[in-house]
Parts: structure tokens; C-alpha cells; sequence
């Protein structure tokens, strides 16, 4: 796995420089060449018993065709969420957790076009890391980028789609997709994020 997550890194260096000198060449008009973001992401991990998490990430894209971008993102989540469903109502709460997840995701993302609001479908690869522990979120993610180094990363696949919103350069996203690990077989997982972006 410390292999296939060097290759990945390796590949996505020796690739964006090729992707900025084809937006500067002009390959894609209208001021939608990069695409930069952050977000919230919820993720639902489908263990028994179900956990859910929450923690922030951020995305960086390359349009190569107006309907075609190539995208990396990284995740952090360092939350646990508990939701209960009363008669009565729901209450929901979040609490520091001993588990933390790391997400690094690479691939495509289909879109349609670059007008104010587009739907797009994404297909990307990478990896899930979990590791415990009782740091903060700073540590906590040292601890995580640590533990891919050593290999304790599992391979993923992420499916998924959404919709996204502009007004102009500024944008909110919405996501929602099954990321997909293997440990002793396929494990499917609810993956959503929402957060702002910005084009140029």
C-alpha cells in the first residue's frame, strides 16, 4: 500500500504541470481552469455498529475540457456525530473522537459545462487511513499522514455526484457518494460533503 500511495502522489506531481500549461494555452475559455475548495465531510462508516464522522477537507481541480476536470482532495475526520430519533423529536451532537480517518481521493469528475449551476458525476481512486488515538486534530492528523507512510492505508474507490452553484468565481458544493475500502472484502460506505469553492 506505501507503494501505490507514493505512485499516486509521484503521478499527480509529474501530471499538474501539464495541466496548467494546457489552461494557459487557452484549452478552456470563460475563466474555468482551476477550481479550489474546501469542505465539511460526513462520513458514515458501515461497521456494526454503524459510525458516523465528521471532519473538513479541501479539493484542488484541473479543467481539460469544459465537461472534464481532474480532481484531488484529502479529508480529516476527527468528530464523531450521535444522532437519536425520539418519538418526540431528534437530537444530534458531536464528540471529540479517539478514531480519526483520513481520506486522499484522485480522479475525474464529469460536469456539464461551466454555467452558474452543473450536476457532475465523479469516479476517483486513493486511499482510507484509520488510526486511534487521543491527540487533538492537529496531532491527530501528523499521527494519520504518519500512519499512510508506514503503509497502514487501505486502497478506495469513490463514486458519487452532485450539483454546484455560482455566482461568478464563488460557488457552493454538494456532494454525496459511497466510498469504497477493502478489508477483507468491499466495504460501502456514505460519503457527503458541502462547502464553498472558488474558479478562475
Amino acid at each position: 500500500m506505501k507503494r501505490l500511495v507514493l505512485l499516486t502522489v509521484l503521478g499527480i506531481t509529474l501530471t499538474i504541470p501539464s495541466f496548467m500549461f494546457a489552461q494557459a494555452a487557452g484549452s478552456v475559455g470563460g475563466g474555468d481552469h482551476i477550481q479550489a475548495g474546501v469542505f465539511a465531510n460526513y462520513f458514515r462508516l458501515d461497521r456494526s455498529p454503524t459510525a458516523n464522522f465528521a471532519g473538513l477537507g479541501a479539493r484542488l481541480g484541473f479543467n481539460v475540457h469544459p465537461n472534464i476536470a481532474l480532481e484531488g482532495e484529502m479529508a480529516y475526520d476527527f468528530e464523531r456525530n450521535y444522532t437519536n430519533v425520539f418519538t418526540d423529536g431528534v437530537t444530534t451532537n458531536f464528540a471529540r473522537s479517539k478514531t480519526h480517518i483520513l481520506h486522499g481521493l484522485f480522479g475525474p469528475k464529469f460536469q456539464t459545462g461551466s454555467g452558474a449551476v452543473r450536476l457532475f458525476a465523479t469516479g476517483k481512486v486513493g486511499f482510507i487511513s484509520f488510526t486511534t488515538n487521543t491527540e487533538g486534530p492537529t496531532g491527530g492528523f501528523k499521527s494519520a499522514l504518519g500512519a499512510v507512510g508506514n503503509g497502514d492505508a487501505k486502497f478506495a474507490l469513490y463514486p458519487g455526484g452532485g450539483v454546484e452553484g455560482f455566482v461568478g468565481p464563488i460557488g457552493l458544493r454538494f456532494e454525496v457518494g459511497d466510498e469504497i475500502y477493502f478489508d477483507d472484502g468491499a466495504r460501502n460506505n456514505l460519503r457527503v460533503t458541502f462547502g464553498p469553492t472558488i474558479r478562475f
